[in-house]
């Protein structure tokens, strides 16, 4: 990994994922999560004060980049959340089968390059009758606001470490064996073609 993938992106990713509509997005979904916790790309912790510890047993923080890792260290030191790290990608999460009682995806799915295999992962290891917890950003519903988001999108994933602007987060959500229980959308941010905005729950499908 180069010098700008390990100090400059994650400066970079933490500023731009803590923008107040994220957090609002957050303090909406996270306080969701229960038991225990698959958290995939736990970044640098932006999602901790938004847990409730009376509902969560522990974090298992999935976290690959070695620079999040170190930018989440005074957020980890500040919750009072047991955080177990995993430094592996989400396509091999290093967990058993029927592990976890809660997957959170916060604006993550759309870096995931085998975003499929990530899935079949998370689906795995989530127990039955566990949950998918998920707030993204992805294709919008206007053609206009589309097209932006398929003209920029290769020069978007250049400089923000291979996020995808055009990802229609639903349907690989259910395409890879989810059901979406709930869902809400709308644009959160401006400009239009990086605030289109999912956020729902999800569980296995039967």
């Amino acid at each position: 990994m180069g010098f700008y993938e390990n100090h400059c992106l994650p400066h970079l990713i933490n500023c731009a994922c803590g923008l107040k509509a994220f957090r609002s997005q957050r303090q909406i979904v996270v306080p969701q999560a229960r038991g225990r916790v698959l958290e995939v790309g736990f970044g640098s912790g932006l999602n901790l004060p938004y847990y409730d510890p009376a509902r969560v047993e522990f974090v298992w923080g999935l976290e690959p980049s070695a620079g999040m890792r170190r930018r989440a260290r005074d957020n980890v030191g500040n919750s009072p959340l047991d955080v177990r790290w995993l430094d592996l990608p989400s396509e091999q999460i290093p967990l058993e089968d029927n592990s976890a009682d809660t997957v959170l995806l916060t604006y993550t799915l759309c870096t995931i390059a085998d975003w499929r295999r990530a899935l079949t992962e998370m689906r795995r290891v989530l127990r039955p009758g566990g949950v998918l917890i998920f707030s993204e950003h992805g294709s919008a519903p206007d053609a206009g606001v589309r097209e932006w988001q398929e003209r920029l999108n290769p020069y978007w994933g250049r400089a923000f470490g291979g996020c995808n602007l055009n990802r229609p987060i639903p349907r690989l959500i259910e395409q890879m064996g989810f059901s979406i229980q709930s869902m809400e959308s709308g644009y959160i941010l401006a400009p239009k073609f990086a605030g289109f905005n999912y956020w729902g729950v999800a569980r296995q499908a039967s």
